[in-house]
């Protein structure tokens, strides 16, 4: 039987009929993919398609360094021949590490032959036997890091010693087993121990990343708990595929843009250097470079459009031998342009351009050239200078967050507001305030009030489209500033979905009883129905000529009047439309 099997195997392994599939690990901070993980299937239809046979069988009869190191060479060439962004995570065993590839660099072989850098590529360490020369495996992984890759553990809290893994090998990543993220929602428990697994990880330099991500109630607790556990994965972004997505759909919104943020574009890291022009001479370029040390780069361009650059210290490199005078004496730069430069428009938003930026691989990004709507050149930008901004407006925007759901706070809802009404647009100002709030905090506990707060912060996130803004004014209150002519519809749409929720707040005995029975402040015994949504709406129509105290004001006004009616109800200007 073995030998059958094995021989099975081994015709499997040299016809290479292994397919590698591809399960992004996302970013959820950045709201994009961080990498693949590659997987590997054995042939369609047959005993030996599952991965876990696979091993299994390669375990018995030998063979595990072999179909480790084939699965290996496949999934670089695929990685590579889809033109997959990110980092690649491969499988690795260590007994392989530490047999034939660590001996003759095979992986690095690999990656040769695709065209891909080291530093693209995390080895992750897939624990099917223990390890048992630990000096060794160190040794290995250090050999790893020289020539430029990452490492990653598998499945901590399965397997044989993996914290003893983590501790003798400090990985650059430490993938948390499944098993601590499947119900993390509804397990305090599960949610203590990864508070305490990261915190050694912050104490280590070393990123988690959770695994087994299949719900979006599991993403929004993995979220809120810590907004640096940002590298998830699992079935909710998206299932190992052939050809997996490059980008990700289901992604939630991780409170609204400042409107501000939209105007800050490359415009404001623009410098307006001189071009040269394609005729000019290199002797003439190098005394340009001379006369200004601080002169990095420079556009090439031709009538109006950017054919490319010249950067300084590649320019300068042809000098270093004393016939380079004579041997350029004659010759223009356009010998010696780069194309190879990234173009942005000059209205780009920062956050975009940041993206553009990261997705140009294999480009020298440091310094970019900005063009204007036609494509003709205006001058440079700097990757330095764009990370300052979106620095300090992630910033900004931090210091001014509420801590509780992590929405802009009171002085970005006004500044918002502010910029809303200068901008004379037409939108509707909504403040959502919960009614019978109190006797829930009394009756059960300012926790259980803060995930009520967090529940309702995600359903206005949901309801809100891209081109609104919600702010966290405090305690229970919001404000919603809508966009369009269809914001009645999406109150209403959000009063419902409430309605659907709010019972799910109460314990069972609660919920048959339609509410809580607490001691009001004279000390009589009073029923609080389930606590409900009061929204106070005011259209502007021309927002020139009003202020925002003003408009706070008069929803302050509004709130009180929908506040009087019973249930989830929606005020309008002074006209009461009752839902529910």
């Amino acid at each position: 039987m073995a030998c059958r099997e094995a021989q099975e195997l081994r015709a499997i392994i040299e016809g290479e009929r292994l397919t590698p599939c591809f399960q992004p690990i996302v970013d959820v901070g950045r709201q994009r993919v961080h990498g693949y993980e590659a997987l590997i299937r054995g042939p369609e239809g047959t005993w030996l398609q599952s991965p876990l046979t696979l091993f299994d069988v390669a375990m018995r009869t030998g063979l595990l360094v072999d179909l480790d190191l084939m699965c290996r060479r496949l999934a670089i060439a695929a990685f590579a021949r889809l033109g997959l962004p990110g980092r690649l995570f491969l499988n690795v065993m260590p007994s392989t590490i530490v047999d034939r590839d660590f001996r003759e660099g095979l992986t690095l072989g690999y990656l040769h032959e695709q065209g891909l850098a080291p530093n693209r590529v995390v080895i992750e360490l897939t624990e099917h036997v223990p390890i048992q020369d630990y000096a060794l495996m160190r040794q290995a992984v250090a050999h790893y890091r020289d020539m430029g890759f990452q490492v990653a553990l598998d499945d901590l809290g399965a397997g044989h010693s993996s914290l003893r893994h983590w501790a003798e090998l400090r990985p650059d990543f430490v993938k948390l087993d499944r098993h601590f993220i499947a119900g993390i929602d509804r397990e305090p428990g599960k949610r203590e121990f990864l508070r305490s697994i990261l915190d050694v990880a912050r104490s280590l330099g070393c990123q988690l990343i959770a695994e087994g991500v299949e719900t979006i109630e599991e993403y929004r607790c993995l979220w809120e708990l810590d907004r640096s556990l940002s590298l998830l994965q699992g079935y909710y972004f998206a299932r190992p595929s052939l050809n997996p997505p490059r980008e990700i759909e289901t992604f939630l919104r991780i409170g609204a843009p400042l409107r501000q943020e939209k105007v800050r574009s490359a415009r404001v890291i623009l410098k307006p250097l001189m071009p040269i022009t394609p005729q000019w001479a290199v002797l003439d370029l190098a005394d340009h470079f001379r006369a200004d040390p601080d002169l990095r780069c420079v556009a090439v361009v031709e009538a109006g459009r950017p054919l490319g650059v010249i950067r300084r210290n590649a320019f300068l490199t042809l000098f270093t031998n004393p016939y380079s005078h004579a041997l350029f004496a004659k010759r223009q730069v356009r010998e010696l342009i780069d194309p190879r430069v990234p173009i942005a428009l000059v209205e780009t938003p920062l956050s975009a351009l940041s993206q553009q930026l990261t997705d140009s691989r294999d480009m020298p990004q440091e310094d970019f050239v900005i063009v204007d709507a036609q494509g003709d050149y205006l001058g440079m930008g700097n990757i330095v200078d764009l990370l300052r901004e979106i620095t300090a407006i992630q910033v900004r925007q931090a210091r001014h967050a509420n801590p509780l759901t992590g929405l802009p706070g009171n002085l970005l809802i006004n500044e918002t507001l502010s910029e809303w009404l200068e901008a004379g647009v037409a939108f509707t100002a909504v403040y959502c305030d919960l009614d019978n709030f109190k006797a829930y905090n009394d009756a059960y506990g300012y926790a259980r009030g803060d995930r009520v707060i967090t529940a309702l912060a995600q359903l206005l996130d949901q309801q809100a489209g891209q081109n609104d803004f919600l702010g966290h004014v405090g305690g229970d209150d919001f404000m919603l500033l809508l966009a369009g002519e269809r914001w009645e519809r999406r109150c209403h749409a959000i009063l419902e979905a409430f309605s659907d929720m709010a019972p799910g707040f109460y314990d069972a005995e609660d919920r048959r009883g339609g509410g809580v029975w607490v001691k009001s402040r004279q000390g009589r015994l009073t029923h609080y129905p389930f606590v409900s949504l009061s929204l106070a709406a005011r259209p502007v129509g021309d927002g020139r000529g009003h202020d925002p105290l003003t408009i706070a004001a008069e929803l302050s006004e509004l709130k009180q009047q929908a506040k009087r009616q019973a249930g989830n109800s929606l005020f309008v200007e002074r006209r009461q439309h009752a839902h529910g």
